[in-house]
């Protein structure tokens, strides 16, 4: 954690050019010779010599000027100008020689453009090193509003810090997992949708911890859905069409973990292995991976596809090579299980994870150089995290014991804003809009909550909230028409139940 010091450093002791400085002692010849040692101060003359006939000399002033140079001094024109840098002297040479100052003399060529006049004065106390991103100079302007726009209900969320069970499409759909059942929220129209629901397996109508939905994520497009069971199984789905294209089992752990790249799905399971499903062939596990031995519960592929990150229950956090089956590196800086993983998407190499309960830390990685770059302490257990595209920022979800969303700037890692019990228990998953302005958290309280971290409205100078603005934007930005920010006169956010009896209600 970095931590700040309010005591002032001392500054140089320098002196001011215009400032007046205090007077000193001027040393004057009688001073220094009387500070010489073996002097005689007897006068070289004997007083009853005959040369001494005279004691002073009183000089004629009837042969001097004094009068001239009084008369002189008294007069209001300025002395003679000798100085020949001065431009005084110059203009005066040049007025009794008849030229004009300022004039070219011989000279053939093109003039040279006249630069424009430059305040200097903006260049001073100026850093020319840093190069501050839009976070940290907007940072002190902007306000993050501490109060969700929309509040969802959430029947259902099995409260597993393992698990992650929400996420938030390219085409703006919401997936969450709910006991063993899958729901879309359209973030456009609001609809909500039961996109799939597995079967018990037991003779009981409760259902068991074989059936429940354990993990859900979307491709990059949005265009499929991976789904995770409790069983092992994970299925794809097309969210439009709301259908299942094909389930790919042969597992028997159950899968906590999932990340998409290309058409590669990668599930990382409670026995520490993560599979490669490639959902174009039949024979759809194509590569294993062990070198975790405990539950995985954090997964990311990079966005260029090159690199994988996995964190586990073992506390270790390992970055794997697409084209190696060992990894490329192994971290065991933290001291708690690590779910929190998120890569840069302004820097590649860039790699943000988060600890569990007993450790509470944020690490930073350079995954060329396998460095840890910096660290926050966050006092809290993390559980999720997502990077800013629209500023140099990070977001944090925790749990015990504040249950609290906190903001960074990076690379300074200052606090841009916490709030504080955003719910009544801990945030288990977060889940980021399709045009980074907008968080959905959701804890073991049952409450889905968005939160409009990122706002842009800032950058572009309009005010916040502003709907109609919100409205009028391209699809990407369709995040912002859902998530209508609470008017004065509303005194209850809406909310939309996710439970299978009703579909609506206000609270």
């Amino acid at each position: 954690m970095i931590s700040y010091s309010d005591t002032p450093s001392p500054q140089p002791n320098s002196s001011t050019p215009l400032n007046s400085s205090p007077a000193t002692t001027r040393k004057t010849p009688l001073s220094q010779i009387s500070s010489s040692k073996g002097c005689d101060y007897s006068s070289p003359i004997p007083q009853n010599s005959s040369q001494a006939k005279f004691d002073r000399f009183i000089p004629n002033r009837d042969s001097s000027t004094l009068a001239a140079g009084q008369f002189n001094l008294s007069q209001k024109d300025s002395p003679l100008i000798l100085d020949s840098n001065l431009s005084e002297y110059q203009s005066e040479v040049a007025k009794a020689c008849g030229l004009t100052l300022n004039s070219r003399i011989l000279t053939f060529g093109a003039e040279a453009p006249v630069s424009d006049k430059e305040d200097y004065s903006k260049f001073i106390n100026r850093n020319p090193s840093s190069k501050i991103s839009a976070s940290s100079k907007l940072s002190n302007k902007r306000r993050i509003l501490t109060t969700p726009e929309r509040i969802l209900d959430a029947p259902g969320l099995v409260d597993d810090y393992y698990l992650n069970l929400l996420h938030w499409s390219a085409d703006n759909l919401l997936a969450i997992g709910l006991d063993n059942l899958v729901y879309l929220w359209d973030a456009n129209s609001g609809e909500v949708s039961n996109l799939c629901e597995f079967t018990n397996t037991s003779p009981s109508t409760i259902p068991t911890h074989e059936n429940i939905t354990t993990a859900v994520q979307f491709t990059s497009d949005g265009s499929y859905l991976a789904v995770a069971s409790q069983n092992g199984q994970v299925s794809i789905f097309d969210p439009i069409a709301q259908k299942k294209i094909r389930t790919m089992s042969d597992r028997q752990s159950r899968v906590g973990a999932l990340s998409w790249n290309n058409h590669i799905v990668s599930a990382g399971a409670r026995d520490g292995s993560i599979w490669h499903h490639d959902v174009r062939v039949a024979k759809h596990k194509v590569a294993e991976l062990f070198a975790h031995t405990g539950d995985i519960c954090g997964l990311k592929w990079r966005s260029d596809g090159a690199l994988l990150a996995s964190g586990g229950n073992d506390n270790l956090v390992n970055i794997w090579d697409i084209r190696s089956s060992v990894p490329k590196f192994t971290k065991t800086n933290h001291t708690a299980a690590v779910k929190a993983i998120d890569w840069c998407p302004w820097q590649l190499n860039l790699l943000a994870t988060g600890g569990g309960t007993t450790d509470k830390h944020i690490h930073f990685w350079n995954t060329t150089t396998t460095a840890r770059v910096n660290s926050i302490n966050t006092n809290n257990q993390v559980t999720s995290l997502n990077w800013s595209t629209n500023y140099r920022e990070i977001m944090s979800t925790h749990g015990f014991p504040n249950n609290s969303i906190s903001v960074y700037s990076y690379p300074a890692l200052t606090p841009i804003s916490t709030i504080t019990n955003a719910h009544d228990s801990r945030i288990l998953h977060s889940a980021i809009s399709p045009d980074n302005q907008v968080v959905a958290t959701v804890a073991s309280d049952e409450n889905l909550k968005f939160w409009r971290i990122f706002d842009t409205s800032s950058l572009a100078g309009s005010q916040k909230g502003d709907v109609k603005s919100s409205a009028a934007t391209s699809t990407q930005n369709s995040a912002s028409s859902m998530s209508t920010p609470i008017n004065s006169s509303d005194k209850n956010p809406s909310s939309i139940s996710l439970s299978r009896s009703r579909q609506s209600m206000i609270r």
